[in-house]
């Protein structure tokens, strides 16, 4: 970023204003060395704000303490926000190492600010008096939130116990960021550059030209070049012949962050050993019953109880699954080339990972989508390769669109007036088709690069709801990590880069068409094992022929995807739902396991993870590898005892998506009650009362099951 002498957000508050398009962000005037003076400034206004608060001599009311605290820090949020939206999206090594010094002092305010007892004293006057005060519904929800939020960051404590917490915030606040750091940087530690074709067989063209595209781009001329960013690991693991080469790209992805350069092991203990101390600091007995008190799934015992259920059909199917691919691996009458080349190809890596020599008749995890792809090819007679030339990255970004437009009546806009933080970033002003009534800002930025973590999430720039003296619409911003284009090819994505697109896309809609008063209860700002429905929900459109009829034309001929393709689509769509549905649970067992056992019975953190994970293992383990490490949902995200929120979320959408079938994916009845009831009205009402609003009903337990074909 190009550096300026003045402070873009010191001069944009004296001035009140960006002075851009609907306030976006400056991206191009900000520069590293910004964020700490801006941070101190904000905080410094924040705290006069505070003051003027709790110096206030009338009876304390919504206005003049509830209202007043939800707007006091406005600034100091957005320094903040766009600091850490921008640390995983277009981050610098010094970018990354400011983390060390905003995540303390930004903790530390926070701190301060809920262990503040002048100040929970007026909150608490406002909460007890609530009855008599007239508030609606929104208000009411708002100052029960701040009540409670003060409570569970340790309001009633004794000041010697909110010292400790204090101690404890700004630990955490460090080791986040640090977890995040080490994955990043462990995964542009790895390169496998290849230099002899024949050890390429098997793989795409798309592949193949990408990496050849990555390699000049690095400088190596005549090779090509393979990393673990994922438009480059997937199609490797999927389709290369070479089963050596596959065996070290997968262990090297496995075991990113552990035991090398940029080890996770004791941030992960100590991550775990801060969070069980400070639940209990405040009377829970874990971090994961602290955090499901304010969820759907309320305690750890229910959500246990919910995955155990959902384990036993889905191990008993998922072990049919690798049955069947061992036969078909067996069944083959040519054994896949072991190597091809006389050398080893030239591989960079933090440290070499323990490669285990195993039998070629056993699945082993890097054999497991090599012949998936194969099985699912010779079962339904098409694979992955054959839909990208239908899905050409603009044409899908069209089709969301037109989706949105079709549900929603909301017309994107693109528009070429406002910053941006890497040249890669589209922005879109968003509008109601029929009344063009401004909606918000939209940003893409699809392409994977070195400063960019891996992975795929949706950000606020801007949350919709009240700031700076008015209710404001949101700015919303998507962040992917697909396939980019080559010299000869347009961006053509993989069927599942079409659906993480749509699952990101569900999440901006649920910001952008937030229509709430206050910001703490607008758009994500929801209960997070809900939060994912409405991103789920929309990878559905994807799976109907009508829904990708919208978009999925070849990029070459024009031509709309076949019936037939879309027919093995929705057929292999249940290909191998047992193995993933066990992966998921893999996962959401793991996290649990970490967030309600005692941290000192936790002495070595594989062996942990191996226990954890026992029952929903069915591929041998391999020495050298580990999850947890960089398993960033849980350990550098909001995901902490909340990774069962993917499978919770999957019965709703799942039962909600039977609703739209039953009176069509286009229904407009059905598409305004899921946006009046469940994208607009954010966290004001509790997840279920607006569910059931929406559906009439609580949601079946048995639509996932139904959905995935494991009933």
């Amino acid at each position: 970023m190009q550096t300026t002498t003045k402070n873009p957000f010191i001069e944009a508050d004296l001035k009140k204003t960006y002075g851009t398009r609907d306030e976006a962000i400056p991206f191009s005037t900000i520069a590293v060395e910004h964020y700490l003076p801006a941070l101190d400034y904000a905080i410094i206004k924040a705290r006069e704000n505070i003051t003027l608060i709790k110096n206030n001599k009338l009876a304390a009311n919504f206005e003049n303490t509830i209202l007043a605290l939800e707007t006091a820090s406005e600034l100091m949020e957005s320094v903040v926000g766009i600091y850490f939206n921008l640390f995983s999206a277009e981050a610098n090594e010094a970018h990354q190492a400011l983390a060390q010094e905003i995540s303390p002092k930004s903790a530390a305010f926070s701190s301060e600010v809920s262990l503040d007892s002048d100040l929970f004293n007026r909150i608490k006057e406002v909460y007890e008096n609530r009855s008599q005060l007239n508030l609606d519904l929104e208000q009411l929800k708002l100052a029960t939130k701040y009540y409670k939020d003060f409570v569970r960051n340790g309001a009633l404590l004794n000041p010697s116990e909110k010292e400790k917490l204090r101690q404890i915030d700004q630990e955490l606040s460090v080791l986040g960021p640090k977890f995040s750091e080490n994955v990043l940087k462990a995964t542009n530690a790895f390169e496998m550059q290849i230099d002899n074709k024949a050890d390429l067989a098997g793989l795409p063209e798309s592949a193949i030209e990408a990496a050849a595209a990555e390699a000049t781009e690095k400088g190596y001329l005549g090779k090509w070049l393979f990393t673990l960013n994922m438009p480059s690991f997937m199609p490797f693991v999927q389709y290369a012949d070479c089963r050596k080469l596959r065996e070290k790209m997968w262990t090297a992805f496995a075991s990113r962050a552990f035991n090398d350069s940029f080890d996770n092991q004791e941030v992960v203990k100590q991550t775990v050993k801060l969070k069980i101390e400070r639940a209990r600091l405040l009377g829970f007995k874990d971090h994961a019953d602290f955090v499901l008190s304010e969820r759907m799934a309320e305690n750890s015992v229910q959500v246990l109880n919910f995955l155990t259920k959902l384990l036993a059909p889905s191990k008993k199917a998922a072990e049919k699954d690798l049955q069947e691919l061992r036969e078909f691996k067996n069944s083959l009458s040519t054994g896949e080339p072991d190597i091809k080349s006389t050398g080893e190809p030239d591989i960079k890596s933090a440290s070499e990972p323990v490669i285990t020599s195993a039998s070629h008749t056993e699945i082993m995890p890097w054999d497991f989508s090599y012949y998936s792809e194969k099985l699912k090819e010779k079962k339904y007679q098409f694979n992955d390769e054959e839909l990208r030339p239908y899905f050409k990255l603009e044409n899908v970004v069209n089709g969301v669109f037109e989706h949105a437009r079709k549900l929603f009546s909301l017309n994107f806009t693109e528009i070429f007036d406002v910053p941006k933080y890497h040249p890669d970033v589209r922005s879109f002003e968003v509008h109601e088709a029929h009344t063009n009534k401004y909606v918000g800002l939209f940003y893409t930025d699809f392409f994977p690069r070195e400063s960019k973590k891996g992975g795929a999430w949706m950000t606020n720039f801007r949350e919709q709801g009240f700031a700076s003296g008015k209710v404001q619409r949101p700015h919303v911003s998507i962040v992917c990590n697909f396939t980019k284009p080559t010299a000869t090819k347009p961006s053509l994505l993989t069927y599942d880069e079409v659906q993480t697109l749509f699952h990101e896309f569900g999440h901006a809609l649920h910001g952008l068409l937030s229509q709430v008063t206050y910001r703490s209860l607008g758009g994500t700002n929801v209960y997070w094992d809900f939060v994912e429905l409405p991103s789920q929900m929309f990878e559905n459109w994807t799976r109907e022929k009508e829904g990708l009829d919208l978009f999925a034309k070849h990029y070459e001929t024009g031509e709309t995807i076949p019936s037939d393709l879309v027919e093995k689509i929705k057929k292999a769509s249940k290909f191998q739902s047992g193995y993933f549905s066990l992966r998921q649970l893999n996962f959401a067992f793991m996290d649990m396991a970490w967030y309600t056992t005692d941290p000192e019975k936790i002495t070595d953190v594989d062996a942990f993870e191996n226990k954890a994970t026992e029952a929903t293992r069915i591929l041998p383990k391999i020495q050298g590898t580990n999850s947890s490490c960089s398993f960033s949902h849980i350990f550098a995200g909001g995901y902490s005892a909340g990774y069962y929120s993917y499978k919770w979320a999957e019965v709703l959408d799942a039962d909600a998506f039977e609703y739209f079938q039953e009176l069509g994916i286009f229904n407009l009845e059905v598409a305004n009650k899921f946006k009046d009831n469940i994208l607009s009205r954010g966290g004001t009402e509790h997840p279920m009362e607006l569910y059931k609003k929406f559906r009439g009903r609580e949601p079946d337990p048995n639509a996932l099951l139904r959905r995935d074909g494991l009933l």
